[in-house]
């Protein structure tokens, strides 16, 4: 027996570009790898993720402490859209949109397909435990905080 097509769940159903600001939003996932400080190689445009977490990161939430004014606060934080999600090619491969984005599903252990808000985290793939705040790293200590995170 195949589940009807209205029992599928939104996302993979409607397109990015015409989710629901509320559906948009339930895409997150919490691991807030997006929220690291990234480093790029100018030579080669490679993308470095840090260890070191944005200044308006919760780091036990996984959360931005300010996210309706958090482009103001931190300019260079991007607003994620479905017109820019295709250029973003930072986002890690575990990012919900980027995986949408690029036909797949999402995994177990996101939030949407578990039902439980922690499943990210429990699963290993956040960046809870695993993050520093930025005010505790100066600007030339971030090439030794490079990481490779858990996908």
């Amino acid at each position: 027996m195949t589940a009807d097509a209205d029992d599928a769940p939104f996302w993979r159903t409607t397109p990015l570009a015409e989710m629901t600001a509320a559906e948009w939003e339930s895409l997150c996932d919490g691991c807030a790898k997006c929220c690291l400080v990234k480093l790029q190689d100018i030579a080669t445009d490679d993308i470095a993720y840090t260890d070191v977490a944005c200044r308006l990161l919760d780091l036990d939430a996984c959360r931005c402490t300010d996210y309706p004014n958090r482009q103001r606060r931190v300019p260079n934080c991007v607003a994620l859209s479905p017109a820019n999600i295709d250029e973003l090619d930072w986002m890690p491969s575990s990012c919900a949109y980027r995986l949408l984005a690029d036909g797949e599903d999402l995994p177990w252990w996101h939030p949407l397909v578990s039902g439980r808000a922690d499943s990210v985290h429990l699963a290993g793939i956040s960046v809870r435990g695993r993050a520093v705040p930025e005010k505790s790293v100066p600007n030339r200590a971030l090439f030794d905080r490079i990481v490779t995170w858990p996908e």
